[in-house]
């Protein structure tokens, strides 16, 4: 099945202590039906020092938010849109793509 998000689409929380922000999509976690958003759910990791971080000390990451919690932001008006499918093109240049239900807008990948 094709995916409804996927990585660097720019989704709006739709609940959660974060409601109403939007970010673009850092990962999917299929298995899971989980997605990272950049500065949406922000944790906060203590950390040993290390190679990369020599200091070590109190790190910000985000960490996964369900992916029924957040909906793709429609290109046209900015406000969250579900997702549907349209074939387009004949013959072998035949293909799926997704659209934004609410303004029927293709959404490039």
């Amino acid at each position: 099945m094709a995916a409804r998000i996927r990585k660097d689409d720019t989704v709006i929380v739709l609940a959660g202590k974060d409601k109403g922000r939007s970010g673009k999509v850092i990962r999917v976690m299929p298995d899971d039906d989980r997605v990272l958003v950049d500065g949406v759910n922000m944790m906060k990791r203590h950390t040993k020092p290390d190679m990369a971080n020599p200091n070590g000390g109190v790190i910000s990451k985000p960490a996964p938010i369900h992916i029924s919690n957040v909906a793709l932001r429609d290109p046209k008006t900015g406000k969250a849109t579900r997702v549907g499918f349209k074939v387009v093109g004949e013959g072998a240049q035949r293909r799926k793509v997704r659209v934004a239900k609410g303004s029927g807008v293709q959404i490039d990948v």
